[in-house]
């Protein structure tokens, strides 16, 4: 019986490091985003940069604080040079 306990507390810190894993990897778009992206740009996937260039497309819709996080990362890091021409 100890040994379940122990094998069922190791698998639970295992599971509690990934997902603390997997919420570190969120960064900042995603967390100051994550509306936007679901009201504007739910069919981009993300990676390969279409997720953000929907979100630059998208620029006069967004939040306050997911401008300022596509400002603050990325390439460009608030530069305008993500940004589509206008």
């Amino acid at each position: 019986m100890k040994t379940w306990f122990a094998s069922l507390g190791a698998f639970a810190g295992v599971l509690a490091l990934g997902l603390t894993a997997a919420l570190a990897q969120q960064g900042p778009v995603a967390t100051a985003c994550g509306d936007d992206i679901a009201k504007l740009c739910a069919d981009k996937e993300h990676g390969q940069g279409a997720l953000r260039m929907c979100l630059e497309e998208n620029r006069d819709k967004l939040s306050e604080a997911c401008r300022a996080a596509l400002d603050s990362t990325g390439p460009g890091k608030g530069m305008g040079q993500n940004r589509p021409n206008n």
